[in-house]
């Protein structure tokens, strides 16, 4: 099968792997209709994290080939969605919501790879959930952002507390981000204030549900956060980038006792003054986002037309250009690029 490898940093082929087969009885090999580059993925373009004849990709949907005798909940037929951490569904972990630190989680990305046109899926009644039907094609972009981009920004805004009466701030303007406003809107948020420098982007969150747009970054972003809110700061504030600055922001455009759910991934190098956290007096919650908790009801609103996160990806090529895909977000020329197959 083709698929996308990683040779080394902004290396990008699209070359040959084995078709993937049922090894364990819990395990499901899916055929890809898309997939998809995430921001993350530019960590390893970038020389960020280490690439070494690496297989990419972690968001996906498409229909079940084949399952192992021990798969009770998708068969082949289904049109499915997965979430981007493998996980059983039936640890104590998964069952007490945090299902992307399964004791068996694997992550997809670098170890199973879905830039490709078909995946085996361990653990497939833990990780994948079947659409209620075959999807309208332009139904598609929509259920894949809820494989990863969707459920992150969806898990960060309920990481913050986003709800109705609340005012929430959103850090980072990318895909995840932009997932955040999103789903402050559907969560109830009174007031949603998206950060970014991009008019693009600033439309696409005035799309989703934005009130206010910031400009301005770092301590002039979090003044500009506290002038809005009677010098109070948000209730919410979802941190969706990663960096220390854009951590020290949200921090500092929380008002005490308000919640900041983050969801961008640190790396070295990122470290943060505890005085300053301690005297803050803010609740943290975040970390790899448990998308398998959120699927079922993300499909729904998905299927329902309630809610269009597809428009996030604002290129889309055949998964034979996944370079020109890379490149394109890379030098920002792209938000997030799907690829089709």
């Amino acid at each position: 099968m083709r698929a996308v490898i990683m040779d080394a940093p902004g290396q990008i082929t699209v070359g040959e792997r084995q078709d993937p087969r049922i090894i364990e009885p819990t395990d499901a090999v899916i055929r890809l209709t898309a997939t998809c580059i995430c921001g993350s993925d530019l960590w390893p373009y970038r020389g960020v994290e280490p690439a070494n004849h690496t297989p990419m990709g972690h968001e996906y949907v498409g229909v079940v080939e084949e399952v192992g005798a021990e798969v009770t909940t998708v068969k082949p037929g289904d049109f499915v969605v997965g979430s981007f951490v493998i996980s059983c569904g039936r640890c104590e972990i998964c069952r007490s919501g945090y299902p992307s630190r399964c004791v068996h989680a694997v992550f997809v990305a670098g170890n199973i790879g879905t830039q490709s046109e078909k995946a085996r899926i361990p653990h497939a009644d833990g990780t994948l959930v079947a659409a209620p039907g075959q999807p309208d094609a332009d139904l598609v972009p929509s259920l894949l952002a809820a494989s990863d981009v969707l459920g992150t920004g969806w898990f960060a805004a309920d990481a913050a507390e986003a709800g109705p009466g609340k005012t929430v701030a959103v850090v980072g303007d990318g895909a995840v981000g932009l997932m955040g406003v999103l789903a402050a809107k559907q969560l109830g948020a009174e007031r949603i204030i998206a950060m970014s420098r991009h008019a693009d982007r600033q439309a696409l969150a005035r799309e989703y549900g934005a009130t206010d747009i910031v400009t301005e970054r770092g301590d002039e972003g979090a003044a500009r956060i506290k002038e809005l809110t009677d010098g109070l700061g948000a209730h919410s504030v979802i941190e969706a980038v990663g960096t220390e600055e854009s951590f020290l922001q949200a921090i500092r455009s929380t008002r005490p006792g308000g919640h900041i759910g983050f969801v961008g991934v640190a790396h070295e190098g990122v470290t943060l003054p505890m005085d300053e956290v301690f005297f803050a007096q803010v609740h943290l919650h975040g970390g790899p986002a448990p998308v398998r908790r959120y699927l079922p009801e993300l499909i729904q609103l998905i299927w329902d037309r309630k809610i269009n996160p597809g428009t996030v990806f604002d290129l889309t090529l055949p998964l034979d250009q996944a370079a020109e895909g890379y490149l394109a977000m890379h030098e920002r020329r792209a938000t997030k690029v799907m690829l089709t197959l």
